[in-house]
This record gives structure tokens, sequence and C-alpha cells, in this order.
């Protein structure tokens, strides 16, 4: 169990490089990637998230954890294949119309793929019949929308508009978040739920999954 801690330091600590030369290491003497993901890599993140939550950890050591996670996880994903049911759901994250703020949802989503979903990132300025159209050709468990303008909030309630019109809220859960975005604003728009950060937002994601299965 302890022959890859080096890759559990590596996320924890966001150093990349090692990250990387770990996992091409592991993968040459046939550890199983799983195991590599779920004992190691997602239990660092996990790490980083809860010193994240007791102020022990700050926003840019949970964007270097995110930056490792992702380039291990380019290693092992290709050893995977026919293995993707290992995954805990799918999600779609982008930040609405009118809104280029990207770094809030680059971590949630890095935050979500190191504890196991599958994330389709669909960037900034993301117009509502861009969610809907990735909702209905991806099979999706959860859509996710971030706005860090209260100009750009209100946009929201637009998407899940657009998803009832499409005939697809029913098949998928909305959650939100951003700096001007309340529980109670999450409730008005008839979203499934809030996170008021990244760790936050992955709780949030595996409580939905769950209760959908």
């Amino acid at each position: 169990m302890e022959k890859w801690n080096d890759l559990y330091e590596a996320i924890l600590h966001g150093n990349m490089d090692m990250a990387i030369t770990v996992s091409q290491t592991a993968l040459a003497e046939f550890a199983d990637p799983k195991s590599l993901i779920d004992n190691y890599m997602t239990r660092a993140m996990e790490e980083v998230g809860r010193r994240f939550e007791q102020q022990e950890a700050f926003v840019p050591e949970l964007l270097m954890a995110g930056r490792a996670m992702k380039g291990a996880l380019e290693i092992l994903k290709p050893a995977m294949q026919g293995e993707v049911s290992s995954q805990l759901g799918r999600i779609v994250i982008g930040t609405v119309k009118g809104d280029l703020h990207d770094i809030g949802k680059n971590l949630v989503g890095s935050m979500l793929e190191g504890c196991g979903f599958e994330v389709i990132n669909l960037g900034t300025d993301v117009s509502a019949s861009q969610f809907v159209e990735t909702v209905r050709d991806n099979a999706v468990d959860i859509l996710g929308m971030s706005a860090l303008l209260t100009t750009t909030m209100s946009y929201m309630e637009e998407v899940i508009d657009a998803l009832k019109t499409a005939g697809l809220r029913e098949k998928v859960k909305v959650i939100v978040g951003g700096a001007p975005v309340t529980e109670e604003f999450a409730r008005q728009i008839g979203a499934d739920g809030y996170s008021e950060n990244a760790n936050a937002a992955v709780f949030l994601a595996k409580s939905l999954i769950s209760h959908e299965s």
C-alpha cells in the first residue's frame, strides 16, 4: 500500500512533475491504475480539500494539487480503458454567458475529477443552448454552473428554463456556485443544490449521485 506514497505526496503538495513521474513508474511496474487513483490520488485531493476547509491551505495550493492530479490522470487514463464504470458520474461545468471568470470553476472541475467524476468543462461565457446540447448528447448526471458577477448569475435561471423546454430537466441535477450566488438564490431558480467552494461541491455532487442511484 505504501509503495506509491510518493504519488499521494506529489498531489498533496502540488508537484505535477513528480506526480507524472511516479504514475509512469507505477504503470511500468504494472500497478493497478484504479487503485492508484482511489488509494493515493483521491485521498490526497480529499486531504487538500480538508485543509482548505480548515484554512490550512488556500486557493493556490488547491489549484496546484488539481494540476498535479490532472497530469497524473492523463498518464493513467489510457491504461483504464474499459473501466469507465469506475467513474462516479458525469458532470458538465461552465461559467454562464456574459461571464469570463474561470479560476473557481476550474478548481471545482479539478476537485471533482480528482474525486472520481468524469468532467466536461465547457469553459466560460457558455450559452443555455450549449449547456442543453451537452446534456442531451452526453448522458450527463449533473450540470454545474458558475457566475462571479451579480449581472450574470440571473442567466442560470434561463439555463434551467431551457432544460425544461428541451424536456431534460428531470434527467439532470443542477448545481450552482460563485461568489454572489447563495443557497436562497439556488432555491429560487429551482437548482438542486449550491456550494460555496470546491470541496463542498464534491460532497454535494456525491450526495446527489447517491440519492439518484
